[in-house]
């Protein structure tokens, strides 16, 4: 079976750990308001997607 010799050090731990960095999502802006939303979903200030309103606005 197969046993480390040695200890693994704090840095050579953390340094597999590299996959946990925070990235910004992809926003695009709404053809209608202009707000920056999510690709293909519905636009939360004005309720339009794909061009024509999906949600009544207030």
């Amino acid at each position: 079976m197969a046993v480390p010799k040695r200890k693994t050090s704090k840095k050579v731990k953390n340094q597999r750990r590299t996959h946990k960095n925070l990235q910004v999502p992809g926003l695009n802006e709404c053809s209608n308001c202009g707000e920056l939303t999510k690709p293909h979903h519905v636009c939360k200030s004005c309720g339009h997607y794909d061009g024509r309103e999906v949600i009544a606005s207030n």
